[in-house]
């Protein structure tokens, strides 16, 4: 059974850094991807940042608005992946979920990703 367990979130002031972290168990796939994605409320769920899971580390992908500002990256030996956040906004506010799956079909849509976490919050104030 696939588990994903997301930690990291909190409270800063925009212009700080958080880092969330994603831990995997469970997955027997040797390749997959995984992704962050955030719902702030009152509006829909939107694609943050995606990684191909592979030995040698694989494509990233961003959301046009994090660009620049957020980092996701892997640790295969600790089956967990990151999203450093950088210079954070106010618009940036949302429950944040780790999600993994076999498929990606690009950053507009979740379809693909099987699996997901509990999220965490992050809430950036002005």
């Amino acid at each position: 059974q696939v588990q994903l367990v997301e930690s990291g979130g909190g409270s800063v002031q925009a212009g700080g850094s958080l880092r969330l972290s994603c831990a995997a168990s469970g997955y027997t796939d040797s390749t997959y991807w995984m992704a962050w994605f955030r719902q702030a409320p009152g509006k829909e769920r939107e694609g943050v940042a995606a990684i191909y899971i592979y030995i040698a580390g694989g494509r990233t992908y961003y959301a046009a608005s994090v660009k620049d500002r957020f980092t996701i990256s892997q640790d295969n030996a600790k089956n967990t992946v990151y999203l450093q956040m950088n210079s954070l906004k106010p618009e940036d506010t949302a429950m944040y979920y780790c999600a993994a799956g076999r498929l990606f079909y690009g950053l507009g849509t979740a379809r693909g990703f099987n699996y997901w976490g509990q999220g965490t919050q992050v809430t950036v104030s002005s």
